[in-house]
Formats: C-alpha cells, sequence, structure tokens
C-alpha cells in the first residue's frame, strides 16, 4: 500500500516542502505500525529489557482483574493450583494468602517472564511452595487430574488453538474441578490500538461458544467494570468478565 501511494504520487510534481511532508506522513504511519506491533508482540511474549518495563505495567494494570480470578477459585487448604501465563508473578504472594498448605503451579510461553517469576517469588520457590516452567502454549505437561484449581487472566487472546488447550485444561483439572477464565471485554480491547496485531478479541457471548464446544460445565459468568490508568494519567472505564467453569 506505502510502495503504491509512493508510485502513484512520483507522476505528480509537488513543491520540494509538499514532498517532504508526504514522505513524513508516510514515515510517521509505518512507525506507528512498527511500534503497536511491537506492543502487541511484547504483551504476547515478553522479552528484554522492555519485556521486563512491559511485565511490571501489566501486573499493575491487571492486578484487579486477576484477584479477582483468584477470590472466583475458592481456593481451600491443600489445593494445587495451576494458573497459565502468569506473566511476573507478582501476585502470587495474594494467592498463598487464600488458605493453608496449598501449591501454585505456573506455566509461561516467555523465558524471561519465567525467570522474572521464579527471582519475585525465590522464597516460596526454595519452600517448594510453587514451581514455574517454560510451555509451548499448546500442551500442558501434567499428568490427567492432576490440579484442583485452574485459572488464567488475559491470555485467552493469544492461544494458538483454544479448544485444544481447553481440552487439555480439563485432562488436568480433578473432577469437580474449577477453572477460571478472566479476559477483558472486546467493545475495550478493540479500542487500544495495538490489538490489532497479535490478538484475538472474545466477547462473553463469543467465549461462552467456544467453551460449549468442550466438555466443559459453565458454573457462572460475572462482569465488572473497574477503573483503569492509562499511560497519560487519564482513568477509562475497563469491561472485564470472569467465567468460572467445572469438570
Amino acid at each position: 500500500m506505502v510502495a503504491s501511494f509512493l508510485a502513484m504520487t512520483s507522476k505528480l510534481e509537488f513543491a520540494p516542502e509538499a514532498s517532504g511532508l508526504i514522505l513524513n506522513f508516510l514515515n510517521l504511519n509505518i512507525m506507528e505500525k512498527e511500534e503497536l506491533q511491537a506492543i502487541a508482540s511484547q504483551l504476547k511474549h515478553p522479552t528484554g529489557e522492555k519485556g521486563i518495563e512491559m511485565a511490571n505495567m501489566m501486573h499493575e494494570t491487571n492486578i484487579n482483574m486477576t484477584r479477582h480470578s483468584i477470590q472466583n477459585l475458592n481456593v481451600q487448604g491443600g489445593n494445587s493450583i495451576l494458573e497459565l501465563g502468569h506473566g511476573n508473578a507478582g501476585h502470587v504472594e495474594f494467592l498463598f494468602e487464600q488458605a493453608e498448605n496449598i501449591k501454585y503451579y505456573g506455566l509461561e510461553m516467555s523465558e524471561l517472564m519465567f525467570q522474572e517469576a521464579r527471582q519475585i517469588n525465590r522464597n516460596f520457590v526454595s519452600q517448594k511452595q510453587a514451581f514455574f516452567s517454560v510451555y509451548d502454549g499448546n500442551t500442558i505437561l501434567y499428568q490427567d487430574e492432576f490440579f484442583d484449581k485452574i485459572f488464567t487472566v488475559n491470555t485467552i487472546y493469544f492461544w494458538k488453538k483454544p479448544e485444544k488447550l481447553l481440552s487439555e485444561i480439563y485432562r488436568v483439572l480433578k473432577p469437580n474441578g474449577n477453572f477460571c477464565l478472566t479476559f477483558a471485554e472486546e467493545s475495550f480491547m478493540k479500542t487500544l490500538p495495538f490489538t490489532q496485531f497479535e490478538f484475538e478479541l472474545y466477547s462473553t457471548e463469543k467465549a461462552q461458544k467456544l467453551i460449549e464446544k468442550t466438555a466443559f460445565k459453565i458454573v457462572y459468568t460475572e462482569s465488572q467494570t473497574e477503573k483503569v490508568k492509562t499511560k497519560t494519567g487519564e482513568f477509562v472505564d475497563r469491561a472485564f468478565t470472569t467465567i468460572v467453569l467445572e469438570k
């Protein structure tokens, strides 16, 4: 598209200043697109120093959603709990406040987030209360019926094979176990320019239709709206949903 626009304008005569403005406009658009793609890529798979910054930002902006998901798990003493896509896992301490003698297992696609999570939660790791691993986003390398509870927050947009991953979650969950799926609503997410890259957006209805293709039973669905702070310091309304499922 940029090439065809340049070809078209090359046949026209412009003053030097106008030609410069056109090229600046094109360069700006290209730069904006690359920056948006870079943001989307870091949100999906944090890497490098920018990845650490992004992870810290995600933890701060998502903490209410994460706590909401954890609280809906109804954690009991002695539970083994799995989280998919934990980021820097700064919220794990909150999880351990829910009950005694629980074990937390975290799976991440990002090697950087795996390392960050282990560092932030090094005390829980050394006490063999928290276990972190890297996975491919499709296959959960644990035996059948291993976990009492499973949750994930703001990862569904990046699932490469949603039905396969849901079947894996179902497989490793114990009978009558719960899975909490928490995500920001499509109506909000589509207002963010970077979500046009790498993201598959979901409304509550779309997520429910996906779940209906699996053996999971929907226990209940809860939607909330919260105020979140933008990079410019403004507060905007973010609608998010938690769907509680049972095996």
